[in-house]
């Protein structure tokens, strides 16, 4: 069993950066992948990033790439989501998740989830 907690969220103004943390209880956090999804209002639950369990991979959407960069601490059961560039497009409630041991792209793939954190970028 996992739980995870975001934090990090806010409002940001265009061209901006912030940066977004996912906590994990458990033992098991090194040997998750970990990623980071998004929805925006009306919108369906999308794929931003995720990572393999000892952060030698990672792969993002291609709306962010480039921009925002996801990172782990196995020490800490901490990942992270960089974002900078901002843009009003990026506003979402963004929430972190734990998979299995392959790299995943798909919700499916992931098995627990945070509560989601607010990001709003201003223009």
């Amino acid at each position: 069993q996992v739980q995870l907690e975001e934090s990090g969220g806010g409002l940001v103004q265009a061209g901006g950066s912030l940066r977004l943390s996912c906590a994990a209880s458990g033992r098991a956090f090194s040997t998750y992948t970990m990623g980071w999804f998004r929805q925006a209002p009306g919108k369906e639950r999308e794929f931003v990033a995720t990572i393999t369990w000892s952060g030698s991979s990672t792969i993002y959407a291609a709306s962010v790439k480039g921009r925002f960069t996801i990172s782990r601490d196995n020490a800490k059961n901490t990942v992270y989501l960089q974002m900078n560039s901002l843009k009003p497009d990026d506003t979402a409630v963004y929430y972190c998740a734990a998979g299995g041991k392959r790299i995943a792209l798909t919700q499916r793939e992931y098995n627990y989830w945070g509560q989601g954190t607010q990001v709003t970028v201003s223009s």
